[in-house]
């Protein structure tokens, strides 16, 4: 693996290689839409580029990409056009496959229930199962308190209990 520049324009390339799944799914998991999710990930990496600085250390590289995909999706959850869109169209792309999304098998019965939670909770709980930060990182990223994550987590964990009530899973 290529050692990676903790400067911006000196790795692009190996940025976009390490990070572009965890960008694209976050996206996803908050707009539940591929092609939002795309438009996002375009964004993020946009903003990469023009940022243009150095990061003290992959972890904050890391941070800094989940913080502006989590921005970039509030600022696109919360846009007029967004607001006013024809969600038939939209929903029409839902079913789109793509490479990116085998990880997290969105066929499955738990990830569809997690897409059907509101957007705070699905982002808690993405972060903490599919990209494994804990409550301190979360906290840090999202801008909220650790309680507040805590207390966003059981009641993500409730919701999907009751979305998930009566479902069989096969356990291998």
């Amino acid at each position: 693996m290529t050692e990676l520049s903790l400067c911006t324009r000196e790795s692009f390339e190996a940025v976009m290689q390490k990070y572009s799944d965890m960008v694209y799914r976050l996206a996803l998991s908050r707009t539940g839409n591929p092609a939002d999710a795309d438009d996002i990930f375009q964004e993020v990496f946009l903003r990469y580029i023009k940022a243009d600085k150095t990061y003290n250390d992959e972890e904050h590289r890391k941070a800094w990409l989940i913080k502006i995909t989590i921005n970039c999706t509030k600022s696109f959850l919360t846009s007029a056009w967004n607001r006013h869109r024809d969600f038939a169209e939209a929903d029409e792309n839902t079913g789109a496959c793509d490479k990116r999304l085998s990880d997290i098998e969105t066929k499955s019965e738990v990830y569809g229930a997690v897409l059907k939670l509101p957007v705070k909770y699905r982002t808690v709980i993405h972060l903490f199962y599919y990209e494994d930060m804990s409550v301190a990182q979360i906290a840090k990223a999202t801008g909220a308190g650790e309680s507040a994550v805590k207390s966003q987590l059981s009641r993500a964990r409730a919701m999907l209990k009751e979305l998930l009530e009566g479902v069989e899973f096969d356990v291998p």
